[in-house]
């Protein structure tokens, strides 16, 4: 009764992270379509979305070290909702870029992307996202492995960290914001790397342990 009580408000949970996080879409769709957006439109749009990417890119990053830190299993239960939707406003972000901004002009956007290191830096975030998104399943587990699939989305902290370099060089003078981003996700890694070594100090221990025993 408690196990089906437990999935039950986890399904409750992952509907109102689901929501929550398309809140601000709808919104964003909504000062749009009332000209809301200022006098440039288009870049508040792409700028919201970009943000929005990152926020929810280091909120999904947030759920393994909040688990570590409280001992609460839900976090767990929604870090792949808060991955993709992170990546869902970052290929928004890309396509209103691509296609408003740019109007699908290859030549200027291949220029763009291999000259200035913003949209370099945006790009390559991006491309990096892909496989994790591809790979979010509970099938991919299965068929690359658990060993290997945590190795592979590893790769959510470089593109974090890519997100925040992106950012800083959008902004060009006021980097508070930016700093702020990259002081948290520099919080949530130095939590995992002190409980990677705490773990392996504990299997150090209890091998020596055991040794000692047998001898």
């Amino acid at each position: 009764m408690a196990r089906k009580s437990e999935t039950k408000g986890r399904v409750w949970l992952g509907r109102a992270v689901w929501a929550g996080g398309l809140l601000p879409l709808a919104m964003l769709v909504y000062r749009g379509y009332m000209g809301r957006l200022g006098a440039d439109p288009i870049a508040v749009a792409m700028n919201q979305l970009g943000l929005l990417a990152l926020v929810l890119l280091l909120l999904s990053l947030a759920c393994t070290p909040l688990r570590i830190v409280t001992k609460a299993a839900w976090p767990i239960a929604i870090r792949r909702t808060l991955g993709l939707l992170g990546f869902g406003y970052a290929t928004l972000h890309v396509a209103m870029y691509a296609v408003v901004d740019q109007g699908l002009d290859l030549p200027s956007i291949i220029d763009d992307v291999t000259t200035r290191p913003f949209t370099i830096f945006g790009a390559l975030t991006w491309l990096l996202l892909l496989p994790l998104a591809a790979t979010s399943s509970k099938k991919a587990v299965q068929a690359l492995g658990a060993v290997t699939w945590r190795r592979l989305h590893k790769l959510a902290y470089v593109c974090g960290a890519l997100a925040i370099v992106h950012f800083t060089l959008r902004v060009k003078k006021d980097y508070s914001e930016p700093l702020l981003y990259g002081s948290v996700l520099a919080l949530l890694l130095a939590i995992r790397v002190v409980d990677a070594i705490r773990r392996r100090r504990a299997v150090a221990s209890s091998g020596e342990t055991r040794q000692g025993g047998r001898t």
